[in-house]
């Protein structure tokens, strides 16, 4: 598939959920065509809902024409992923197929698929609901270049990507990004909460505590130096954001969040484990 355009690509989805609609809704921004995106979802409301907004073929069953396509992302909960694609095995011929489902690796998915291996597993994170993503992707052996190629303008079509060059990574991709929105939400309800404490009513410590949090990543974003950097400009010896520092110093502010990701990321090796259990 080198060399065509994004208009060009067939691609199927099996799940229509939030992920689903927010890949499909980054993809038509960028050229994509509606016409060869197609999706399956057992919920008639999904299906009704995506073909109202996007004007994608959607239906409750695989029906004609839904493996015609250069790319199957299977876009289902991990604990119903492989029941979902038990009727697709021994169908595949020469598409790529992407898994988004947390915790399950190449080689049971390829199994469950009756041996097919073209497997890509990528790991975005919600933030990509509002083209704002960051997606963790790992290709097995068997995907060439031009699949690498693919699988990466479909989900740069809702952020930035990242290649990992061993599997293992993907846990660690999941417990940084993929789980990381939640840590960020919980800073941000936590610096809310604390404003409140200080007098503040609800909605101005809300908006202090957002709003810091947006315009501090923004700048880390755009700039060329590193986060420490960045924190060391804004820390006056002996000031207060000295003794806040302090404080959380005091607290292992920084073991914390590195226990919390090892955490999450051991969590993503034991789904693997039960999922991947026959």
């Amino acid at each position: 598939m080198s060399a065509i355009d994004n208009g060009a690509v067939r691609i199927s989805f099996l799940g229509g959920g939030n992920m689903a609609g927010a890949l499909i809704g980054g993809m038509l921004e960028r050229g994509f065509d509606a016409r060869k995106l197609r999706v399956v979802d057992l919920a008639a409301e999904n299906c009704a809902r995506l073909a109202e907004r996007f004007g994608v073929s959607a239906a409750t069953s695989v029906a004609d024409g839904f493996l015609a396509c250069d790319l199957l992302v299977l876009a289902v909960k991990p604990q119903q992923l492989r029941a979902a694609v038990a009727p697709l095995a021994g169908h595949l011929r020469e598409q790529v197929v992407v898994s988004i489902a947390a915790g399950i690796r190449t080689a049971d998915l390829a199994r469950w698929l009756g041996g097919y291996a073209r497997v890509v597993r990528a790991m975005p994170n919600t933030p990509a609901l509002i083209g704002a993503g960051v997606t963790g992707l790992y290709a097995a052996a068997e995907v060439d270049a031009n699949g690498r190629a693919s699988v990466a303008r479909v989900l740069s079509s809702v952020g930035s990507t990242v290649w990992v060059d061993q599997e293992a990574l993907i846990d660690s991709v999941t417990a940084v990004s993929g789980s990381g929105p939640a840590y960020v939400f919980h800073f941000i309800e936590a610096l809310e909460a604390a404003g409140k404490a200080q007098g503040f009513d609800a909605g101005t410590a809300r908006k202090l505590a957002i709003d810091t949090v947006l315009g501090a990543a923004r700048l880390a974003h755009d700039s060329e130096d590193g986060p420490g950097v960045l924190r060391e400009r804004v820390t006056s010896k002996g000031g207060t954001t000295a003794a806040a520092l302090a404080s959380l110093a005091d607290a292992d502010f920084m073991g914390v969040i590195d226990r919390a990701v090892a955490a999450a990321r051991a969590r993503g090796r034991e789904l693997g484990d039960e999922l991947g259990r026959d």
